[in-house]
């Protein structure tokens, strides 16, 4: 399949559309949570920024289709959108159901170079999508929430799994229609973007600390992610969970490979220097 073709177009916006669930988030099975549990959710320092994220994400979609030309792509983006705004949604329902400290934020205005803010939260989510990959599974094999809530949880990981692979197949076919030289630097717009993506998550974990006082994970929290952790296995959980997830989806469609292909050449490093750290037999 030729990358920018009509055929690509196609095939990536109808696995789109047809992978959509159905659901609505005031009806999920949301469990009753002890007072552990209840404690552990409400000492994750993040969720007024999720929630932030998730209605911002929302609105820059629903700009972005307003500019889209293409009806078949126009109808793909606009249900990633129905996606986006459900996501906020589902936090927002989260929030009130458990009582957790998160305001509301007035939204920024999105109004503005609305084509580059699609691309930059593109790439974002790509990130977050694959550091929370690994994240989800530690916390998960840790048991941080009961099994009930990570059900719901993985709702919308394989919603934002199906939203980048969309968007690196959309990409990859609006640089393509612009012409060779286009397609030839896209390698290099991705990496531009991907420092972009890097600078705000920086940014946002820094609006995290002070929203919450200074105060990260209390140490019996965070105890529950730093009990064995290493670097190498962070990556390796980030590695191992993004391949299998992008595993469900067409062998023909693109998938997000810089990170990973990083995140391999990291980990070939590390196993590298832990071999040659080994002291040799006597």
């Amino acid at each position: 399949m030729k990358i920018g073709s009509l055929e690509h177009r196609d095939t990536f916006c109808r696995h789109f559309m047809q992978t959509y669930t159905e659901f609505d988030p005031d009806t999920l099975p949301w469990p009753e949570l002890d007072a552990e549990a209840l404690q552990r959710l409400k000492s994750v320092p993040f969720w007024e920024e999720v929630f932030y994220t998730e209605r911002r994400a929302g609105a820059i979609v629903k700009a972005f289709v307003e500019t889209i030309d293409d009806p078949v792509i126009k109808e793909a983006v606009a249900l990633q959108g129905l996606e986006e705004t459900r996501h906020a949604k589902l936090i927002r329902v989260m929030i009130e159901k458990y009582g957790i400290d998160a305001a509301e934020r007035p939204l920024e205005d999105v109004s503005d170079n609305v084509e580059t803010r699609f691309k930059d939260f593109g790439f974002g989510e790509c990130m977050d999508s694959f550091l929370g990959f690994g994240v989800f599974k530690i916390a998960m094999a840790n048991q941080f929430l009961p099994k009930e809530m990570f059900t719901i949880f993985e709702t919308l990981m394989y919603e934002e799994t199906r939203h980048i692979v969309f968007f690196v197949n959309w990409m990859a076919y609006n640089q393509a229609r612009k012409g060779f030289v286009a397609r030839a630097l896209l390698p290099l717009t991705s990496f531009v973007y991907y420092m972009r993506a890097l600078g705000r998550m920086i940014g946002t974990a820094k609006r995290g600390k002070e929203l919450n006082d200074g105060k990260e994970f209390s140490a019996t929290q965070a105890s529950v992610f730093l009990n064995d952790f290493t670097f190498r296995r962070f990556l390796e959980d980030c590695y191992s969970e993004n391949r299998r997830r992008m595993d469900a989806f067409e062998p023909d469609l693109l998938r997000p490979s810089f990170l990973p292909q990083l995140a391999e050449t990291a980990l070939s490093a590390l196993r590298l220097w832990s071999f040659r750290a080994k002291p040799l037999p006597a």
